[in-house]
């Protein structure tokens, strides 16, 4: 075994066999490094990645190329889930040098730090030309090396740093562009946009539902249900177990990358929950069932929290789990269900993939007992099979997204259930996950916390709790809430742009600074963090934290339009700045039954929240009266005249 057996993490203790002398990030590496005048070998990726284990098996258990490694490189694994920090930065160094990025992520660099080569995947043949040829550079031009080192560096630092820019007024005009110009990039037959691989981005999605909740545009609705269909129904999702897998390979949501991830799964509960809430379509309904019973199943810890990821590979073969033989189903089903099966599930040559191996998809959605029986048999054949390796890191900001999916499919369904889920993975963060009142740790395993919590930790985790308190008005949740945005304000933010950092300021240093502003299939961190800066700044009367959200927002608002994808998030704050985003408060002795004749009238975005006792927050102050039961209609926190009854409420709705 090298140093990795005393790791915790999944993906570093996949590799504690190796050949290779892998040391974990750290001090001991970059100083041997230095003081043997060696070139180190950043090897990034995760426990579920599947190019990362063939990367493994080609070359890190060669013994020759070990050998190479061992003699030439100081060579350091990271896991991109507990490092997000650093693969950040080797990431955007790789991008700079190649225009493209990915897992395994390979990048070498000086003693010092600083990048100088790197890609993702190289196959055995490759790699080890490439080794012989950095070595035969240090040893004979080795200026060149921190020549180009320097200059890489600068452009690390250099990139995506945002200035601040003057206060916009947001215009609702602006995102209507935005939209028109990105549907060109729509898949009018598939959903998603047109291109493959296929990802299933939830913020990209929520943008546009959250869009159509203010604006009428049937084109653009017609895209949404497609889209939200043509995933459930495709290989990408578990036909069988629930739970979305990464991605698809192809632009039809066929064959999915089979690995299955938290935080993917979280996001689109979120999204499905609100689309079920929006249309009450029996389908999404199904989807939000089948995704909470496969997190509860195959992810949810005891204490609560929930584990990463499931791999894609089973005993060494991607997606085996996962895929059926017409032998095997014939052998676990009737003639009666077999034929169905065949064709509700195109066990034909649409499901075909390969090796006769068959991926379960639909085109159509129906719900019987026929089909729920067929899924529990097949369901129940597939437990008995090697399951897929789990990943059973719990990273704070995962679980936050989950919890933010398990609150909004409570809200949809009312089903409480899900509420329960969420609030005992709530008090596990605050339980197991906090470093102080209001600090918190990124990553938890084994009984233990660990590193210093992240700004994605921290907005994410506040957004889950202000969205706890929106569907429980319970204000030790915004409370919460509004601690840990106090908290990253004085240990992230940057004053000069109005941004946040990526890492405390009391964290380890790296060759620089990051703020992360792009949003992708998880939305950055600074957006986020701008979403629970405008939701508590409402809910608390805090002028301050609206401000810094708007001043966020300004400054990547000329991004948006040319690049809507990658600023999503940012686009759904724009539209809750330039449009209505409502709040029903009903206060007094009888707010719980005004609540419970209100939810059905309730649609979109608009937060109901309830006070039975004399209240000092501000979106409940001075609304109590313990002689009646009064309706306050709020817009962004300001609130119109209260009215005594549920129907002129809907009036001023």
């Amino acid at each position: 075994m090298n140093r990795l057996a005393k790791e915790s993490s999944p993906y570093l203790l996949q590799h504690k066999n190796n050949p290779v002398d892998w040391f974990p990030w750290g001090e001991e590496a970059l100083s041997k490094a230095k003081k043997e005048d060696k070139l180190v070998l950043v090897s990034i990726g995760y426990s579920a990645c599947h190019w990362c284990h063939v990367m493994e098996h080609e070359a890190f258990e060669d013994e020759s190329i070990a050998a190479y490694m061992n003699q030439h490189f100081v060579n350091v694994k990271v896991d991109r889930e507990e490092r997000p920090d650093i693969d950040q930065i080797y990431m955007h160094a790789v991008q700079l040098m190649t225009q493209r990025g990915g897992w395994p992520l390979n990048c070498f660099i000086l003693p010092n730090g600083k990048p100088f080569y790197g890609g993702t995947y190289f196959p055995k043949d490759q790699w080890i030309h490439i080794l012989k040829q950095l070595v035969h550079i240090q040893q004979t031009t080795p200026e060149k090396l921190f020549e180009y080192a320097e200059k890489l560096t600068e452009g690390i630092i250099a990139a995506e740093h945002i200035n601040s820019a003057e206060v916009e007024t947001f215009q609702l005009h602006y995102l209507k562009e935005t939209l028109k110009n990105w549907s060109s990039q729509f898949d009018w037959q598939e959903g998603g946009m047109n291109r493959a691989p296929k990802f299933p981005m939830p913020s990209n999605y929520s943008f546009i539902q959250n869009y159509l909740e203010n604006q009428e545009d049937e084109k653009i609705l017609a895209f949404l249900e497609l889209t939200l269909q043509k995933m459930a129904r495709g290989g990408i999702y578990d036909q069988v177990g629930g739970g979305f897998c990464r991605y698809s390979v192809d632009a039809l949501w066929k064959v999915p990358h089979f690995e299955k991830m938290l935080y993917d799964n979280g996001q689109l509960l979120s999204l499905y929950a609100k689309a079920y809430h929006r249309t009450k379509n029996l389908e999404y309904l199904q989807v939000i069932t089948e995704i909470t019973h496969f997190l509860n199943r195959d992810l949810m810890a005891q204490n609560g929290g929930f584990y990463s990821a499931l791999d894609a590979d089973s005993e060494g073969i991607e997606g085996k789990f996962y895929v059926w033989t017409k032998q095997e189903l014939k052998s676990l089903l009737n003639e009666d269900d077999y034929v169905f099966t065949t064709n509700y599930y195109n066990v034909n040559e649409k499901g075909l993939w390969e090796h006769e191996n068959y991926i379960l998809l639909r085109t159509e959605h129906q719900q019987s007992d026929q089909i729920s029986k067929i899924q529990n048999i097949l369901l129940e054949a597939r437990n008995q099979r090697i399951k897929p390796g789990l990943d059973d890191k719990i990273l704070t900001s995962w679980n936050a997204l989950a919890i933010s999916g398990f609150a909004d499919a409570y809200w949809a369904t009312q089903n409480t259930d899900y509420l329960k889920i969420a609030i005992k993975c709530a008090h596990f963060l605050q339980q197991q996950l906090s470093k102080n009142e209001f600090g918190l740790f990124h990553s938890f395993q084994k009984g233990s916390s660990k590193i210093n919590g992240f700004l994605e930790d921290y907005a994410f985790t506040s957004s889950a709790f202000i969205r706890l308190f929106e569907v429980t008005s319970n204000e030790s949740y915004l409370t919460y809430a509004n601690g840990l945005i106090q908290y990253a304000i004085e240990h992230f933010f940057d004053k000069e742009n109005g941004l946040f950092n990526f890492t405390d300021k009391q964290s380890e240093q790296l060759i620089a600074t990051k703020q992360e502003i792009s949003d992708n299939v998880i939305p950055s961190s600074n957006s986020e963090m701008a979403h629970a800066l405008l939701s508590c700044g409402n809910y608390t009367a805090n002028a301050d934290f609206i401000s810094m959200a708007k001043q966020m927002l300004s400054n990547l608002w000329s991004y948006i339009k040319d690049h809507p994808s990658a600023y999503s998030n940012w686009g759904q704050l724009g539209l809750k700045l330039c449009s209505e985003h409502k709040e029903i408060v009903v206060a007094g002795p009888k707010a719980e039954d005004y609540i419970e004749l209100l939810k059905p009238l309730i649609t979109g975005s608009t937060v109901l929240l309830h006070c039975s006792k004399e209240s000092e927050l501000s979106i409940f102050k001075e609304k109590y009266h313990a002689s009646e039961t009064r309706i306050f209609v709020c817009n962004n926190g300001a609130c119109s005249a209260p009215v005594s009854t549920i129907d002129e409420a809907i009036k001023l709705i």
